[in-house]
């Protein structure tokens, strides 16, 4: 039996949308995400036909990617489903970790108390000094 593919999270879905309705490839999806722009406003952006000073949305992205991280693509590009599956993974590994954390301190505290000695006082705390009383005009 083979595993069941992790779901797509509905943070990715306008993604998928964008891709399709403008014809954009998973690097250039992936790009506009780590550039941290908004899918919905990609039909604003691509509208280079009734403005011919505009560049198509893909040359745009790929502009702009440079510009920000002076490279042309992403080093690794990675489709949805190994975006979810990357997610689904490092979730399980923080859940993993919290546990272990959990758990750890009360084995800890219960082993060895020696770790964790009292706090000792300051070293060189002054004693009260007198008071001195306020000059009046």
């Amino acid at each position: 039996m083979s595993k069941k593919p992790a779901a797509i999270p509905n943070d990715l879905k306008p993604w998928i949308e964008a891709k399709k309705r403008h014809r954009l490839s998973q690097a250039h999806i992936q790009m506009a995400r780590e550039l941290g722009m908004n899918p919905r406003k990609f039909g604003k952006i691509d509208n280079h036909r009734q403005e011919p000073w505009k560049a198509p949305l893909p040359i745009f992205i790929e502009t702009i990617y440079f510009k920000r991280f002076g490279k042309t693509k992403p080093d690794k590009i990675m489709s949805f489903v190994e975006m979810a599956a990357a997610r689904a993974a490092k979730k399980a590994a923080r859940k993993l970790a919290k546990q272990a954390r959990k758990a750890a301190p009360a084995d800890d505290v219960a082993a060895s108390p020696a770790e964790h000695p009292a706090p000792l006082p300051p070293a060189h705390r002054q004693e009260a000094e007198e008071p001195v009383a306020p000059i009046r005009s």
